[in-house]
Formats: C-alpha cells, sequence, structure tokens
C-alpha cells in the first residue's frame, strides 16, 4: 500500500528506509530468561536479520516469523556461523515467558535446535524499544478498537556493527537475495533503498466501518481461491459427464 492508500487509522504507520542509520547498542534487553544485556551483546561477530515484532500479535507478527524461518531453511548459510536473528517485541508489556514460548515454537519449526544459541527472542523497556523503533524508521500505532497494535512487516538485514544494510518488505523473504545481503552487510556494505508496499497488520476500521485494505487483501484471496476451486471441481465434473456420453453413444 501507497501512502495516499491508506484508510485515515494507518497515516502514521509505515516504516521509513533509514540505511546506514546505527542501532542503539547500549539499551537494555531482556532475554527469553530475563537476564538483562545492551543490546550490543548479538552484534560483532556476524550480520544479523532483526524482527519487529509482537509475540501476542493476532496475524501479521506470526506470517513476519515464518518468513523467516522459511528462509532460514532454504539459505546455506546457518544461524550462529554465517548469521544470527534478533526478533524484538515492541510491546513493553510482553515477558520473558512469551518471548521463551515463541522460541521454542519457532526453533521445532526450524528443526535445527543445535542453532538456538544464534535465535534471540527480546523484550525490554519502552526507552529502549523507541530507540530501536526510531533508528529503523519502524512508526505503529495501538488501536483501542481492535486492542491490538497497527504496524506494516518487514526484516532489516544488519551490519556485525548493527548499522542497516538492507530492508526486505512483506512477509515473504528471498533467500537468493537475504543470502547476498548478508554477504554485503559482513563486509559493512550498505545496500541500495527497494520499493516500499507495505502490508498491514489490522483487521477493521471502525471508524469507516469496513476492513482496511490488509484484512480485505486476504478476504479477496480466500475468495478467489475459492473460486478457482469451484470451477476446477466443475470443469472436472464436465468432463466426466462428457466421457460417459461418449462411452454410450459408442
Amino acid at each position: 500500500m501507497k501512502g495516499g492508500d491508506r484508510p485515515v487509522s494507518l497515516t502514521n504507520v509505515t516504516i521509513e528506509q533509514r540505511l546506514n542509520s546505527q542501532l542503539p547498542m547500549d539499551a537494555p534487553f531482556r532475554d527469553e530468561q530475563g537476564n538483562v544485556a545492551p543490546l550490543g551483546k548479538y552484534f560483532g561477530k556476524r550480520p544479523v536479520v532483526l524482527a519487529l515484532v509482537y509475540y501476542d500479535c493476532p496475524m501479521l507478527c506470526t506470517q513476519i516469523l515464518n518468513g523467516v524461518v522459511r528462509a532460514a531453511k532454504v539459505l546455506t548459510f546457518t544461524p550462529g556461523q554465517e548469521y544470527d536473528v534478533v526478533a524484538i517485541s515492541f510491546d513493553s508489556r510482553e515477558t520473558p515467558e512469551q518471548a521463551r514460548a515463541k522460541k521454542a515454537l519457532y526453533m521445532r519449526s526450524y528443526g535445527h535446535p543445535e542453532t538456538a544459541g544464534a535465535w534471540h527472542f527480546l523484550t525490554g523497556e519502552p526507552n529502549s524499544i523507541k530507540r530501536v523503533t526510531e533508528a529503523v524508521g519502524f512508526r505503529y500505532m495501538w488501536d483501542v478498537h481492535t486492542a491490538q497494535y497497527a504496524h506494516a512487516s518487514a526484516v532489516y538485514i544488519l551490519t556485525p556493527e548493527g548499522r542497516l544494510s538492507k530492508y526486505f518488505y512483506g512477509i515473504d523473504y528471498s533467500p537468493k537475495d537475504m543470502r547476498l545481503a548478508m554477504i554485503e552487510a559482513s563486509d559493512n556494505k550498505i545496500g541500495n533503498p527497494v520499493d516500499q508496499v507495505l502490508l498491514f497488520c489490522y483487521h477493521f476500521d471502525p471508524h469507516a466501518a469496513k476492513y482496511t485494505p490488509f484484512a480485505l487483501g486476504l478476504l479477496r484471496v480466500a475468495g478467489a481461491a475459492t473460486v478457482f476451486t469451484l470451477g476446477g471441481f466443475v470443469l472436472i465434473m464436465l468432463r466426466r459427464q462428457s466421457r460417459q456420453k461418449g462411452s454410450r453413444a459408442a
């Protein structure tokens, strides 16, 4: 979605590309065990794939993390050797217990428990979260009507020093492109800006009394799939009828 296509409720929700921006390495965060450490603990050796999500998200954040795992399964690189993964909850109310449960879910999905030390699911205080989201250009909002966050989807490739090298929008990330981005980031190279086609996490706009484009898009896809399935079924039945008529005529 481009800026002019957005409902009023999503006007201030976006992801601005801030290539070469430095993440706050001194910002404290809690790991899955509740231990507090500066963000820099998870940087310094390898490029990092960063995901800004919240663990209780009912829709899009799950798809973002699913996309990271899908790419990781195809990548010839191994977490902990060529790159690390850092997920940060932008909901300061979330706890290390929630982060731990989320990590366990995705480690099962990835299927390589030996790489668990390279996957970090963090929670933090409002100030630490704000410093990270501002550095990334990630702007989101809480909606009281739906009791959820409105936000866009992306993952970010960072250099070992914590500088933004590449943005990947959406929920499907090309393993080939991510591998190239990691190679560039490992050499501290900063990539070029990419087209911003934002996918939003938001169900219903109560002010306009209609679904937002993200939810409406899902409904359209589901509807198209239903039509395609029914059309295929009808075609098969017609062909079967035609064959039966031909057999009787013979």
